[in-house]
């Protein structure tokens, strides 16, 4: 979805033979870059809960046995 916001941004400024169109379509770059970041730093954000996830699980697993997986 970003890539298609950056092309037809891209596009509309190459197309466009007036201001206007440059500006929305660095607009619509902008936009797509946005997109895209948001969508990064959601990933990084749930990959962090699964790691607390699996560290909760070591940490009762170790409560109940002693030992810590994988040693």
């Amino acid at each position: 979805m970003p890539a298609l916001i950056v092309l037809s941004g891209i596009l509309l400024a190459a197309i466009g033979q007036r201001e206007s169109a440059y500006e929305v379509g660095a607009l619509l770059v902008s936009a797509g870059v946005s997109v895209a970041l948001l969508n990064l730093l959601y990933r990084v954000g749930v990959r962090g809960d699964n790691d607390r996830g699996t560290e909760e699980q070591a940490r009762e697993h170790f409560d109940r046995t002693g030992q810590w997986p994988g040693e």
